[in-house]
């Protein structure tokens, strides 16, 4: 039989991991649940204050949680739009989006993949 499990983003024996390499340096990883090449993943995500997320786009739709620090999320063609601690935020699948880690604090997204985790970077035209 399955255990149960609670986390929190400040448990000392998380394992963070990199994140893909389209991301800058300070991007970290951590799985809650299940594994990145498999259905139903469980992660948190962690970026320093004042970090900027490139334009990208997953497989799977994201359904995330802010736990630490705040967050400001553009999707293509929506309004940019902050989340603060207890914010649920859904992306679509396939819809690029960025974001920026706003404030003092780490932001730390809890977020849940329906399929393997993924992520393909938006070529800027800059």
């Amino acid at each position: 039989m399955e255990m149960s499990l609670v986390r929190t983003h400040e448990d000392k024996d998380l394992d963070w991991g990199g994140c893909t390499s389209f991301m800058p340096e300070g991007c970290t990883v951590a799985v809650l649940h299940g594994n990145p090449a498999s259905k139903n993943l469980d992660i948190f995500f962690k970026v320093p204050a004042d970090y900027e997320i490139p334009s990208h786009w997953h497989t799977s739709v994201e359904r995330m949680i802010l736990v630490s620090g705040e967050l400001q999320v553009t999707y293509e063609g929506e309004p940019m739009q902050t989340m603060k601690v207890g914010s649920y935020a859904y992306g679509p699948s396939a819809k690029p989006h960025t974001a920026k880690c706003v404030g003092a604090d780490p932001c730390v997204l809890f977020i849940a993949f329906e399929e393997p985790l993924d992520a393909f970077p938006i070529e800027s035209n800059k």
